[in-house]
């Protein structure tokens, strides 16, 4: 029987390796977890938690503008980004203590260096030391990319953006994403002026095309700019310190910032992956089974680095499940069906299931509800956005197999929605339960 130093060694302390190293701790195997900058991953350090307290922050600028209408004498209000960064920042110092703690109080040893594989059963420190492991966990997650283009060392991503020394008067935002959409409404909201350029004509691909349309319609009113079919040609410095952006089929344009939101590339490269025989495909991501096990038998990947889904609840549910399965003799594998999710933009969509586009390819005839509405806030507040609810559902059956929606707390509401969906539900049970009046998540309950 070999000896090795580790019974698992976990390479990156994102959200899918620290839930894997703490359960398979937890399930009594000897585990260590390395990581070259702060435990915590992309969701906790520059990613979803930083981001949806930027919203958070955006928010106001709303809600205290509306609030004159509900007889609250707000007076001149000014923001101030260095209170709101630092005040974020110091928030994901406690929560990278919080995960760190977590960690150590299961036993779990945190090695603060980058780690790469230099076989089945090894992995090599930058520090020069070579460890063994029985187990090895690839969660190295992914990296946002930069297009390569003059100039493009000008630009920034979703990495440095919650550092910013000032708010930009004018930024250019490159992207058609969720990521790109968020950042649009946050910067909006901070009084900033944003343009938003995308490749294509199409803006949130894969999310339902009637309420991405209600987004940009919204969104535009707002003020926000788009440029569609815009590939980026280069970007130069100005004297004063601007920057001129030059792309296919439109003008230049002159911001002070550039941010590439245009994608995330799975991080494998440079990881020594060719040594152990693990396997990649063509955008990088590690090639794994249903049992998140990769070409070779010894090396496992979850999360972002195997770009199935990339969200931190699925990361989260994969390292579980690969613990529970290598440590805990409880053979588990993640369902992938009706996975929700969302998008933080000004006002935010959620949605889970198909599309209605992708239920009639699958289904041939389907049937639609919608509510197409003001909410009461709004009403009252002065403010012209309606929300729009959706539900996909299969004729014969009423069985719902989409629900999306964009409006104010649609994330939340779609979270307990999703659930139904998740369970198989149909439109009548919805139809049989009680509206709680007066709300907005009614309307689901009432949709036509």
């Amino acid at each position: 029987m070999a000896s090795y130093d580790y019974d698992l060694f976990v390479i990156g302390a994102g959200s899918g390796g620290v839930r894997a190293a703490r359960v398979s701790a937890a399930h009594g195997a000897r585990v260590a977890v390395a990581e070259e900058y702060r435990v915590g991953g992309t969701c906790v350090i520059r990613g979803c938690v930083p981001k949806k307290l930027l919203v958070y922050g955006a928010h106001f600028a709303e809600d205290l503008m509306d609030a004159r209408k509900f007889g609250w004498d707000v007076g001149a209000c000014t923001f101030d980004w260095p209170t709101l960064r630092d005040n974020v920042l110091a928030e994901v110092d406690r929560i990278n203590g919080a995960y760190t703690n977590t960690l150590e109080s299961h036993k779990v040893e945190i090695i603060l260096e980058r780690a790469t594989v230099a076989g089945p059963h090894q992995v090599r420190l930058a520090g020069g030391r070579t460890v063994t492991a029985a187990t090895i966990l690839i969660a190295t997650g992914a990296w946002p990319v930069v297009p390569e283009l003059p100039g493009a060392e000008y630009g920034i991503t979703s990495n440095e953006v919650f550092h910013l020394d000032a708010m930009p008067e004018r930024i250019l935002i490159a992207g058609g994403g969720y990521i790109a959409n968020e950042f649009a409404g946050i910067f909006h909201e901070f009084s900033c002026k944003v343009t938003l350029a995308n490749r294509s004509d199409v803006i949130l691909r894969g999310y339902d095309e009637q309420i991405r349309d209600r987004l940009l319609q919204i969104s535009t009113a707002k003020g926000i700019a788009y440029r569609f079919n815009a590939s980026f040609t280069g970007i130069e410095k100005q004297a004063d310190g601007s920057l001129r952006v030059k792309m296919t089929n439109h003008d230049p344009i002159d911001v002070d910032a550039v941010l590439f939101a245009t994608g995330r590339r799975p991080n494998t490269h440079g990881l020594g992956l060719d040594s152990a025989g693990v396997e990649t495909d063509d955008k990088g991501a590690i090639k794994v089974d249903a049992d998140n096990r990769s070409t070779c038998p010894s090396i496992f990947a979850v999360g972002d680095v195997t770009d199935r889904v990339q969200l931190t609840p699925v990361a989260i549910r994969e390292g579980q499940a690969f613990a529970d399965s290598q440590f805990g003799g409880k053979p588990t594998q993640v369902d992938y069906a009706f996975i929700p999710s969302a998008v933080f933009s000004h006002p935010p969509i959620a949605g889970v299931g198909l599309t209605e586009g992708q239920a009639k390819e699958k289904y041939g005839a389907v049937k639609v509800y919608t509510s197409d509405f003001r909410p009461m806030k709004n009403v009252l507040a002065g403010r012209n956005e309606r929300a729009l609810y959706k539900m996909i559902c299969v004729p014969e059956t009423g069985r719902i197999i989409g629900l999306h929606m964009i409006g104010p707390d649609a994330p939340e509401l779609l979270q307990v929605a999703a659930v139904a969906v998740k369970a198989g539900l149909t439109k009548a049970a919805f139809d049989e339960t009680v509206a709680l009046h007066p709300t907005m998540a009614e309307e689901l309950v009432l949709l036509r």
